[in-house]
């Protein structure tokens, strides 16, 4: 045993240092990302984008060898987010290329006003330094990964799924050839070739190099980063999303959002987990809505009083299904009395992510905004428009569901911060 444990001993030891050689090299390119023209950042992703199509071959080779050794360990919805074909490659690429479309969030000065003492004082928009990105099973994540935290004046230190291995070393090939061919440090990118998992302890143990953490993947996941990562961190844990559909709710308004909240996609955090709905209308709403539910194949759990209505075909729903995300054809169905309750409800049982509310009454509507503390409230309109695109941020590196430092999704904008800048002309106090 003494000899495993020697021999584990250097193995992480070994790990830990070329993890250190890797934060070095961020922290020193962090400083010249920081001052790299908005034109050489836009060049470096034309020809990440430019390299991903023309390298698609080795790519799709590196992809096929990470399937052929996952299909014994995966299931069906890890291997259909691991697998890459053209299409996915292409858009990788116009990913990046929108991106580069993007305007610079870099160096704009915002605020800037005289003081009294007549000098002027304004905050400018700067970097955060090395990001460092822990993710699973999409390989497609290491290009739009990349190119935000380029683009954004950062360095980024990025470790994938060791399912995803050969994919993510073929498109990080890509990546530093981009960014040397625009005359940007190859090092700006770092993908972390080992598959050790002792290479993500080390990277949360580096707040000397990597400024923040952003982990993408499962709930286990995000916990381990939150609970052992000794810098801050971006994160979501729970998608627990609600639809609240009110006594003035517009019946053919309050069915599509309902219907399209839970199942334009199962498995995304933004996808509706609770339906609530107001008592004077729930006979209205909840017997149409439940006939296209079920042809959807949606599975529904519902209180007491749904289950009266609608009868036993509606699973009983219990406390663990209130508070539950389950990325599948489940709802959780609920008759409340007023707002008050639904609002009590989503506090109790939500995540913070994102709820809404259906009604035609604006000043509920206001009240339901204010009383709701999500990263996105909204009103009548579907929880599936929680999303960096559907915002205009063109891309996003995750959803933060934490009042500091980004809220809500996170954009160009949430991967930098801002630092007073002061304007004298010899002025002295």
């Amino acid at each position: 045993m003494s000899a495993n444990l020697s021999d584990r001993d250097n193995n992480d030891s070994r790990v830990d240092r070329q993890m250190q050689a890797m934060g070095k090299r961020a922290r020193k390119t962090a400083r010249t990302m920081a001052g790299a023209e908005p034109g050489a950042k836009n060049a470096a992703l034309f020809a990440i984008a430019e390299a991903l199509i023309s390298n698609r071959s080795a790519i799709l080779s590196a992809n096929a060898r990470d399937m052929r050794e996952g299909r014994d360990e995966l299931d069906d919805a890890l291997l259909e987010r691991l697998e890459l074909n053209e299409k996915r490659i292409e858009q990788m690429a116009e990913g990046l290329r929108q991106v580069a479309a993007l305007a610079d969030p870099i160096g704009g000065i915002t605020d800037l006003n005289y003081r009294p003492s007549g000098i002027q004082v304004g905050r400018m928009r700067v970097p955060l330094g090395v990001i460092g990105i822990i993710y699973e099973s999409r390989p497609n994540v290491t290009a739009d990964a990349a190119a935000l935290c380029l683009k954004s004046g950062n360095a980024a230190i990025l470790r994938g799924g060791s399912e995803a291995a050969h994919s993510n070393q073929a498109i990080a090939s890509c990546i530093s050839r981009g960014l040397t061919d625009a005359g940007l440090p190859g090092d700006a990118v770092q993908v972390v070739e080992t598959t050790d998992r002792a290479a993500v302890g080390a990277l949360l143990r580096m707040p000397d190099y990597v400024d923040v953490i952003v982990p993408r993947g499962g709930k286990g996941l995000i916990e381990f980063v939150s609970k052992n990562a000794q810098m801050p961190v971006i994160k979501h844990l729970d998608g627990v999303c609600h639809v609240f559909i009110d006594e003035a709710a517009d019946i053919e308004k309050a069915i599509a959002i309902a219907v399209n909240a839970k199942t334009q996609r199962y498995g995304t955090c933004n996808t509706m987990e609770t339906l609530l709905v107001a008592e004077p209308i729930a006979k209205k709403v909840l017997e149409p809505l439940t006939q296209d539910l079920r042809q959807a194949g949606v599975e529904l759990r519902g209180c007491e009083r749904t289950r009266k209505l609608l009868g036993p075909s509606v699973k009983p729903a219990n406390d663990s299904d209130w508070g539950e995300e389950y990325l599948a054809p489940i709802l959780a169905v609920k008759i409340v009395d007023d707002m008050d309750e639904a609002i009590e409800h989503i506090e109790t049982w939500g995540s913070h992510h994102t709820d809404a509310i259906v009604t035609e009454n604006v000043t509920r509507a206001r009240a339901f905004m204010r009383a709701v503390d999500s990263s996105s409230v909204m009103v009548n309109a579907s929880t599936r428009f929680a999303d960096g695109f559907e915002y205009g941020l063109g891309a996003e590196i995750g959803i933060s569901t934490d009042k500091l430092h980004a809220r809500g999704p996170v954009g160009l904008e949430g991967l930098t911060t801002l630092k007073y800048v002061v304007f004298g002309d010899g002025h002295v106090r």
